[in-house]
């Protein structure tokens, strides 16, 4: 019966729903942790050619990020997400708008899965929208999957060379100690 019910809400959300996944080389500690620290996610957060500036931020379960995302083009958005769920290392539901009160927010949720003996993981960021008319809009004008891959890329580069430097720290520190 639970199949069932889990067949009939994937048909429910289908033409509102947005997948992007991607796998990436680093531990899934790691990439999970780079969602969890506004140190990093203002390093990588965000399509290609946009920035990120915290107002506040506070992960956990109920907590609240908000921000500012400056487009390449010079436009901002303001952007709201509060935390629904969070099971380190395996998942984040959230909620993503323009602010508390957006008639048009829409709930995200990502889940992390080691791949290749723990040294990749896979994420996949699971978008529902209210109505397939936002899902199409975020589609069409503003790129969402296009944008979601790019993302997803960058914190693939971030967190590649996050692993890089720590790599290059532990040889220095194991030099030092010979």
């Amino acid at each position: 019966m639970a199949g069932a019910r889990q067949g009939a809400r994937a048909e429910a959300v289908a033409d509102r729903e947005i997948v992007v996944s991607r796998v990436i080389d680093a531990p899934r500690d790691l990439v999970f942790e780079a969602f969890t620290e506004v140190r990093h996610l203002g390093r990588w957060w965000g399509p290609a050619g946009f920035t990120t500036t915290t107002r506040s931020f506070d992960f956990r379960e109920g907590g609240v990020w908000d921000f500012v995302l400056h487009g390449p083009d010079g436009t901002d958005y303001q952007e709201w997400i509060t935390w629904t769920e969070i099971v380190p290392p395996e998942r984040i539901a959230l909620v993503h708008g323009e602010s508390r009160d957006d008639p048009n927010a829409f709930e995200s949720l990502l889940t992390f899965t080691s791949e290749g003996a723990g040294a990749g993981t896979r994420i996949v960021m699971r978008t529902v929208f209210p109505s397939r008319e936002l899902r199409d809009e975020a589609v069409e004008k503003y790129h969402a999957v296009e944008g979601g891959q790019q993302t997803l890329d960058n914190l693939a580069a971030y967190v590649a060379e996050s692993v890089r430097q720590d790599r290059e720290v532990r040889g220095s520190r194991e030099k030092e100690g010979h």
